[in-house]
Parts: C-alpha cells; sequence; structure tokens
C-alpha cells in the first residue's frame, strides 16, 4: 500500500474528507486503507484491526456517504442504517464520533442502549432518524414494543463483535439481524475472528471481503511493553510513584473490590483517582469518567469491564496491577494507551509467584516485554514515568445519607464540583494528533455500568458517556441514577511511604 495514500484517493467524498482535515486526520490507517474502497463500492465488509486500529472511521465514513447518495427518505420509526455496538459507552463514542460527519450531509442519528429513560429515545425514533446506533438489549425491547421496525435497514454495522461474543449477546445479535433486509449491505468490524464471529459472518454476510489489517496479537508499534518484578511490600508503593507522575494513567485490577480499595488508597496518598467497574451506579460513573476526562483525577482505576471501547486521549501509561487471566485481556486493556498512532507504555505488575502466569501471558500476546525487579526509589519508575511526582491532593469520598438519592435514569449529575479542581500537564510521550483512529472526533466523557437496564430485564453492556462538562463549584454532586457518593478534593495527601501492601495483587477472583 502507498505511503501517501488518501480519503480522496479510496473515494471518500470531498465534504467529509474536509471535515477530516479540519480535525487534523488526512492519512488513512491500514484498516481503512484496507477496507473503504469496497465498503464505498457496497460490498459486505469483515474488518479485522486490533484496538485503537481506526476501525470506526472505516465503517463510518462508507456508511455516511452511501446514505447521503442512496436517494432514500428517513421514516418514522424506521431507520435508514444500523450500527450495532456491545457497551453504552461505546455505543455513545461512535455516535459522537459521527455527528460532525452526518450533519453537513443532513443525516440523523440516535443512540439507544439501556440504564436510562427509553422515552427521549421513543420520540427520536417517532421523529425519524437516518442511522441508529444501538446496544442489543434495549434495541429489542423497543421492537417488541412497536417503537423501532427494522425493514428499512440499508447498511448493517456490528463494531466489536468479538465482545459481543464474550459478552453473550450474539443470540439477541442474530435476532435483530433477522429483522433486517437480506440484501441489505453488511460490514462486520472485530478484534479477533474465531468460531463464535465465523457464525455471524457465514449467516449474514454474502460473499464478504476480508481486511486483516495486522495480525491479531501484533503489538501496537509505538507501544512499549515492561513488566515489573515487586515483592509484596512493594507492589502499591511502586504503583503509587508511577501514578503520582503527571498525565493520565489507567490502571486494571481483576476485581470490584480491588478497584474500589485502590482507587481510595491512591487518593489518601495524594493521587487524584477515580473507579470504574460493575458495582458503581450509572450516575456514579458518568461522573467518574467527567473527572478523568477533565483532568480532575489523572488516574482511573477500573476492572476488565473498561477494557473495551474507552477512548481518552493522551493515555500514555497503562498498568495492569493485577496481570489479566488471557491474553486477549492483557491486548485489549493495553489498547488504552498508543491510540492512533501516539506513544504509550504499558506496565505489568508481577508478585513472586506471578511469575509463570506472566510469562505464559506474554507469550500468548505475543509480545516481549522487559522484566526488571524494582522496589521504590529504582530509576526505571522515572524513565516509565517521567515527571515531578505530585501528592498534592486526591480525591476524597464522601458517603451521603442512604436517602439521599435523586430521581432520574442515568443521566448526567446536575449540581456542581466541590472543592478545587486538580489537574495535570499531559505526559510529554504521547504525540498529539493522529491519523483517524478510533474515536478521533469523541470529546465525550465515558463510564461502564455493569448494572440492569431500565426496561426489561435484559442487560447491555457495561457503559455510558457524558458529553458535557458540569459547571459550577462548591456544591455538592448528586448523581441522576441513584448513587450517593460525593466527591470533593483534599489537599497534602500522604507519599509512597504511607502505603501498605494492602490486598493481594494475585487475587484469582474474577468478578468484574
Amino acid at each position: 500500500m502507498s505511503t501517501d495514500t488518501t480519503f480522496s484517493a479510496l473515494g471518500v467524498p470531498a465534504a467529509l474528507v474536509s471535515i477530516l482535515e479540519a480535525q487534523g486526520i488526512t492519512t488513512p490507517t491500514p484498516i481503512q486503507a484496507a477496507t473503504l474502497p469496497d465498503s464505498l463500492a457496497g460490498r459486505d465488509v469483515l474488518g479485522r484491526g486490533r484496538t485503537g486500529s481506526g476501525k470506526t472511521y472505516a465503517f463510518l465514513l462508507p456508511l455516511l456517504t452511501r446514505l447521503s447518495q442512496s436517494g432514500q427518505r428517513r421514516q418514522v420509526r424506521r431507520p435508514r442504517a444500523l450500527i450495532l455496538a456491545p457497551t453504552r459507552e461505546l455505543a455513545t463514542q461512535i455516535d459522537t464520533a459521527m455527528a460532525p460527519l452526518a450533519k453537513p450531509l443532513g443525516l440523523t442519528s440516535q443512540t439507544i442502549f439501556g440504564g436510562v429513560g427509553q422515552n427521549p429515545q421513543v420520540q427520536g425514533l417517532r421523529a425519524g432518524v437516518d442511522v441508529i446506533v444501538a446496544c442489543p438489549g434495549r434495541l429489542e425491547d423497543l421492537m417488541q414494543q412497536g417503537h423501532v421496525f427494522l425493514d428499512a435497514v440499508e447498511i448493517t454495522i456490528l463494531d466489536e463483535a468479538d465482545h459481543m461474543a464474550d459478552l453473550g449477546f450474539l443470540p439477541g445479535v442474530r435476532r435483530i439481524m433477522d429483522k433486517t433486509p437480506a440484501n441489505g449491505q453488511r460490514l462486520l468490524f472485530s478484534a479477533t475472528l474465531d468460531g463464535a464471529i465465523n457464525v455471524l459472518v457465514k449467516r449474514f454476510l454474502t460473499n464478504p471481503m476480508t481486511h486483516e489489517a495486522d495480525s491479531a496479537q501484533s503489538p501496537v508499534s509505538t507501544m512499549s511493553h515492561h513488566v515489573l518484578h515487586v515483592g509484596n511490600d512493594a507492589h502499591l508503593p511502586v504503583l503509587l510513584d508511577l501514578t503520582a507522575a503527571p498525565g493520565r494513567t489507567v490502571v486494571f485490577t481483576r476485581t470490584k473490590h480491588r478497584a474500589k480499595k485502590l482507587a481510595k488508597q491512591l487518593n489518601a496518598s495524594g493521587v487524584p483517582a477515580v473507579e470504574l467497574h460493575g458495582n458503581l451506579s450509572q450516575g456514579a460513573r458518568t461522573r467518574n469518567m467527567d473527572d478523568f476526562h477533565s483532568g480532575r483525577a489523572q488516574t482511573l482505576v477500573a476492572t476488565d469491564i473498561a477494557a473495551r471501547g474507552i477512548h481518552v486521549d493522551d493515555v500514555a501509561l497503562v498498568i495492569h496491577a493485577d496481570p489479566p487471566v488471557e491474553h486477549k485481556a492483557y491486548l485489549h486493556r493495553s489498547g488504552r494507551t498508543a491510540r492512533a498512532g501516539n506513544d504509550g507504555t504499558v506496565v505489568t505488575m508481577m508478585l513472586d509467584e506471578q511469575v509463570r502466569d506472566v510469562r505464559d501471558l506474554t507469550r500468548k500476546a505475543g509480545i516481549k516485554p522487559t522484566t526488571t525487579r524494582v522496589q521504590l526509589g529504582h530509576p526505571l519508575l522515572t524513565e516509565l514515568a517521567p515527571g515531578e511526582r505530585s501528592y498534592a491532593g486526591g480525591l476524597v469520598r464522601e458517603e451521603a445519607p442512604a436517602g439521599a438519592r435523586s430521581g432520574g435514569s442515568g443521566g448526567r449529575s446536575g449540581g456542581g464540583r466541590s472543592g478545587a479542581a486538580t489537574s495535570r500537564p499531559a505526559r510529554g510521550r504521547g504525540r498529539s494528533g493522529g491519523r483517524g483512529g478510533e474515536g478521533a472526533a469523541a470529546g465525550a466523557g465515558a463510564s461502564t455500568s455493569g448494572q440492569r437496564r431500565g426496561g426489561s430485564g435484559r442487560g447491555d453492556a457495561a457503559a455510558s458517556t457524558s458529553g458535557q462538562r458540569r459547571g459550577g463549584s462548591g456544591a455538592p454532586r448528586r448523581s441522576g441514577g441513584g448513587s450517593a457518593t460525593v466527591y470533593s478534593t483534599s489537599s497534602g495527601g500522604g507519599s509512597a511511604a504511607s502505603f501498605s501492601a494492602g490486598s493481594r495483587a494475585g487475587s484469582r477472583r474474577t468478578s468484574r
């Protein structure tokens, strides 16, 4: 493939090319360059590319191009295109990325997912939309209630198909796709292609053009991998030192309990951190991700629920505080950094009893990390996370009275922030700009939910995004989704010396 390939040369209309250029996106990524000619021509496409490879624009550009040229008009309750996504956060992120491209073409969209009231979604469908971006559970609910029909769908897109399979959504996906016209165009994108995905391919795609832009296990060339071999008593002090450096960091744990505890320990030592896991209410997830996006919290401590779909600019460091059980989880977790051509560093914390497991994990993931035995003060720590360490103040959780819940359904919080915001400059290791990577146009806050959706008992996967920052200051914040947690900013936190070993990183529990 020529290095001077452009979106125009691939067949993307000038109007869309101009919008991409205004966002600094001028060069297609490999998955975009490989799939666009076929998808723009109306062929069914099966595309495989690792996380952060630019799959979102690979399907949004042909989708919008073909809809704008088809001559059909949107109808009440009958969308012209369907994008299925496994999580609420990813659905919102896709819709946010699509908005600036769709508006000049006169195309409209509507997100459909659980965890929020269905009435706004029903009203949007009733008004008529061109594209719906949906999670399977809520979409099936609305179909059964007669609020949406898929017989006018011209293009169906299935994003993160392998994650759909992991979450057990494939039966619902099959039922939904059975309702779309058999002669419509279908695009399926996935990070891996396995048996579960092949079932969908054989059933719904017609003579698909298959494009694999990279190996399923190929590490990103701009991502460096390190394993830090630590003793039990050095695990948390080393972790604190890394997260106290300037810039955004995502820390992954195996269990919800551990994520909650670790975020609390970081905050107690003066490093602003928020948690993301299935035990949080929808409102708490939204607030926490807003804090991470805005820089009020520089560290996100999350379970594997955040390993997919979360896109935050300038995450230069990912830390596996607990090594994941399988290599796919390692690759997806690590994909939160080094996105769209930026640099990134991935650190795996390894205890003595985890040596064999981590060796097997990295081998299966196809990477060769640099392994170093470290303790607090080792010079490698400042190389991995450069900059002056700051313990100026963490976010302190204050439990509101049990009855202090506001109505609503997982919406944005209405109150202001309390305390002074604590933010850090971005690490110098990451490059700004990009080449059209996933969600490059998405500046919205994101959050992940593991709780049940409103409506029927069938749940969409964890996630929801708030695209606005909350204004105001000094007032306690209330959850729109029933959370009783309020954050304020503390100052003068502890230091690395205040850390104890805490819970062991090698916990084998697998709750999310």
